[in-house]
């Protein structure tokens, strides 16, 4: 494929479904499973993403002049700061506070997922410098088309980080808790890693789960049923409901994903005297799985822990995953062996002022997050190298 950025194209899309999902797919990668077409025409189709939900899709396709896809970008138009995980409530305040108007704003995302991944979408034949160049100063200029106060990319990669970096935009560093597979051979080659007073109470959590008659199974690909998704629905609501939250997923979004990616999908249910009373929703990657809703009806003690961290972390050994990310926030989760770890997003910011006052806050933010980080790696649980 050659590079064509002379004379390529950039398009704006509106819904995912006006480009094919062998192109989108061929420049996503397999290796991340919610930047695929199938996951984002899941949210699309299902109306949980759309203008209304204040979410309006402004996909970016870069075509060459033979017509190929070189790259492709996410991206949507906001009018609010909800699902984002990264939080930029205070940023909006402080600029309508001082006569401005924040909203709308362009966000580069995957909506309501907190898990790190590419954002610029590169296919492997195109010239990555080139295309990134391209794909980064076209999302700039959309953002001043559209006239918004800034645009945001978050949960990108490390290199991507890098790139938007030079490209000028301003780099923000944040945190969250990650499992590494050290080449375990089962959960309890895991927990001899732990020190012993952490590993006992592992150990405990598990077995107070078991003593409560819980029964623990994984569903993936055929196994997967629409009974399933709909129990898991009503999970999903009641941890919104005790979150005093706002559920952004509605049950037809699980069901597409249910239906179009059933094999890339573990969803951990626990049983009781034969009913579903829990679960816990993941995504499969290529090296990788990814934690991201729970529920659950009724109140079992540790049966969060269980089918959210430890059924994750045996079925990472299980399947020879490199890690599990569990998604946003919880210090909790470091005693249960997820250390922290730097996520990193880029934010462009239109009124020169008001970039200088961003700009200023994420230096000293980093500081406190390095800071912080380095407080949170003495609680780990893991044993002192010899």
């Amino acid at each position: 494929m050659p590079d064509g950025q002379e004379s390529a194209v950039v398009r704006v899309l509106d819904r995912i479904g006006d480009l094919p999902a062998e192109e989108w797919d061929a420049c996503a990668g397999p290796n991340n499973p919610f930047v695929s077409h199938a996951f984002l025409l899941a949210l699309e189709g299902s109306g949980s993403v759309s203008a209304e939900a204040g979410w309006l899709p402004q996909h970016l396709a870069l075509r060459d002049c033979d017509g190929r896809l070189l790259g492709a970008v996410p991206l949507y138009l906001k009018s609010h700061s909800y699902g984002e995980y990264i939080f930029d409530w205070g940023w909006a305040d402080a600029y309508e506070r001082a006569g401005g108007t924040y909203y709308p704003k362009l966000q580069c995302a995957i909506p309501f997922t907190p898990v790190a991944g590419p954002r610029l979408l590169i296919h492997p034949e195109a010239d990555r410098e080139n295309t990134s160049t391209v794909l980064i100063a076209s999302m700039v200029e959309l953002a001043r088309r559209h006239k918004v106060s800034s645009l945001h990319v978050t949960f990108a990669t490390e290199q991507e980080f890098q790139e938007f970096g030079d490209a000028g935009l301003l780099q923000r560093i944040g945190m969250q808790y990650h499992w590494q597979n050290r080449g375990y051979r089962d959960f309890d080659d895991f927990l001899a890693d732990l020190v012993s007073r952490k590993r006992k109470a592992i150990k405990k959590e598990r077995r107070q789960v078991a003593d409560q008659d819980i029964r623990m199974r994984i569903l993936t690909g055929d196994a997967l049923r629409e009974e399933h998704w709909r129990a898991f629905y009503r999970f999903y609501l009641s941890t919104a409901d005790k979150k005093w939250g706002h559920p952004y997923l509605n049950q037809e979004f699980f069901l597409r994903l249910g239906a179009s990616m059933a094999d890339r999908i573990a969803l951990v249910v626990a049983e009781k005297d034969g009913q579903i009373v829990a679960g816990a929703l993941n995504l499969i990657g290529t090296d990788a799985l990814y934690g991201r809703n729970w529920g659950c009806l009724e109140d079992f003690r540790f049966l969060h822990f269980e089918a959210c961290y430890y059924q994750a972390i045996e079925f990472a050994i299980q399947h020879g995953l490199q890690r599990v990310e569990a998604g946003a926030q919880g210090e909790h989760k470091i005693q249960r062996g997820y250390l922290p770890c730097e996520t990193y997003s880029a934010h462009w910011i239109a009124d020169p002022g008001f970039r200088d006052a961003v700009e200023d806050f994420v230096k000293r933010e980093r500081l406190l997050n390095a800071h912080q980080m380095r407080a949170l790696e003495k609680e780990s649980p893991f044993r002192a190298e010899d």
